[in-house]
């Protein structure tokens, strides 16, 4: 029999590691976190955020446009009646064959209430147990927020930003897995910009968006198409959203 060049070989190799086209997708954690406090929800962009998330939630559902399909997805709230105060999550089976419209409709509902306090650090540490608890640590993580980004702690404003921002911790996330996003959407400018230069983090990639570069996806979105089709909004979705961030140690 001929031996195989070297370039053969390397294409058998790849042919026979190609999962079967019926293979389920790897796994791929998925955690969306709503700040339902009074400073994001009686801002416009609260409703905006809604229904924006809902299509975010479909889309990695289903993995339209080439985005990660998420084999898990946990949807709970960034805050709470006091510091520290645990909340549940809703879990993958919660949005499983809804359209957006639905799962925007089940959002309204389930969070219709207004907490008191954005708690950052409370919504890292339950995102860790569930993580663990579901036995996720070797899946990608990706957490998305959507909030104003402003810290809530005691005495918050008697503190400089280096000191307040410093109050936001993501050690809970850094050994979750190997591959840990934070993304902060629909934050203004200059608190997007304390995320990214005043938290620390080691291994934990972040990302921000602002609420005025957000408020660009409903131009790509086209009326009376299904969701299957929108393939422009999945598209500025991937580019502007999920994107691929490096990590950046910062002690």
């Amino acid at each position: 029999m001929r031996r195989l060049t070297p370039w053969a070989a390397a294409l058998v190799a790849l042919v026979a590691c190609k999962p079967p086209a019926n293979s389920p997708p790897p796994r791929s954690t998925l955690v969306v976190g709503l700040d339902i406090s009074g400073s994001f929800r009686d801002t416009p962009y609260f409703k905006e955020a809604i229904d924006f998330a809902s299509l975010y939630i479909y889309a990695h559902l289903h993995g339209l446009g080439g985005m990660r399909q998420a084999t898990d997805v946990f949807v709970g709230s960034l805050g709470g009646e006091r510091t520290g105060e645990p909340k549940s999550f809703h879990p993958i089976q919660d949005f499983t064959g809804k359209s957006p419209e639905q799962i925007a409709a089940d959002l309204q509902t389930w969070f219709r209430e207004t907490d008191p306090l954005t708690d950052f650090n409370a919504f890292f540490q339950r995102v860790a147990v569930h993580v663990k608890r579901q036995n996720l640590v070797l899946a990608p993580l990706n957490i998305v927020m959507f909030s104003d980004g402003i810290p809530d702690f005691p005495g918050a404003s008697r503190m400089s930003p280096d000191q307040l921002y410093g109050k936001v911790d993501l050690n809970p996330l850094e050994f979750l897995s190997r591959s840990v996003s934070v993304r902060l959407l629909y934050a203004t400018p200059s608190v997007a910009q304390n995320w990214e230069r005043r938290v620390k983090r080691t291994r934990v990639r972040l990302w921000t968006q602002d609420s005025q570069v957000m408020q660009g996806w409903r131009r790509f979105q086209v009326a009376g198409l299904p969701p299957e089709r929108q393939d422009s909004l999945w598209s500025w979705m991937d580019k502007i959203v999920d994107f691929r961030v490096r990590r950046t140690k910062i002690l």
